[in-house]
């Protein structure tokens, strides 16, 4: 729809969210030196540091919106000989590709967060970063945060651990065709079909869940 005008009701609202952002004392448009910093940056971070564990063989699988590109998190399940499960979740080492007060360092930690409206999205990190560099993209190494726990049959947590390592995700799953699947609603996904293994992952990790989600339940968590 035009307006009198001749500008767009879209471009009308996302001048209202740059007005809003700017006003809360956000930035809303990356400065200069951010862009030359995404231009100057070759590839993705892969430090060789003695301490940077190689887990690419693991099964890694991300499970986000259809259209999620920012892939900040991946699950992976080891069974243990007690019947315990290990649980491991790598999450997106942006440290390792952002040094600390550089232009980027500076902007993020200025607006602390992406800023999500109907008009327009303002990101935190520009979209080089976000959607390649440090995404955890299916087929692709990268390095990552990891944090890791083991739970028992009962939902209780022990073993915690958090270190970085090196990840290899081998598909991206969304949340509504995996939840279809876990409830016999629907087929299994296609990423997941091609991809040996990973259905087995995925219902290992929905058991571990469901632990988790009764122990709450017992200790007299509340649904809000």
């Amino acid at each position: 729809m035009q307006s009198t005008q001749g500008r767009s009701d879209a471009d009308e609202l996302a001048e209202i969210a740059t007005q809003a952002m700017i006003e809360r004392g956000l930035k809303p448009e990356f400065p200069p030196a951010v862009l030359r910093q995404v231009d100057r940056t070759p590839g993705p971070a892969h430090e060789s540091d003695a301490d940077i564990r190689d887990l690419r063989h693991l099964l890694w699988t991300s499970i986000d919106n259809d259209d999620s590109r920012d892939l900040d998190q991946l699950t992976v399940a080891e069974p243990l000989p007690d019947g315990n499960v290990r649980i491991l979740v790598a999450i997106a080492d942006v440290d390792a590709l952002v040094s600390l007060d550089t232009p980027v360092d500076e902007y993020a930690r200025f607006n602390t967060t992406s800023v999500y409206t109907p008009a327009r999205i303002f990101p935190m990190l520009p979209e080089r970063f976000s959607t390649d560099l440090s995404s955890l993209n299916p087929g692709v190494d990268r390095q990552a945060l990891i944090v890791a726990f083991t739970v028992d049959a009962d939902g209780i947590l022990s073993d915690e651990e958090v270190f970085r390592a090196h990840v290899h995700s081998h598909a991206k799953l969304a949340y509504h065709g995996v939840g279809a699947w876990l409830e016999g609603a629907g087929e299994i996904p296609l990423a997941m079909a091609a991809a040996p293994g990973v259905a087995e992952q995925i219902q290992i990790q929905d058991r571990v869940a469901q632990n988790l989600r009764e122990r709450r339940h017992d200790e007299g968590a509340l649904e809000l």
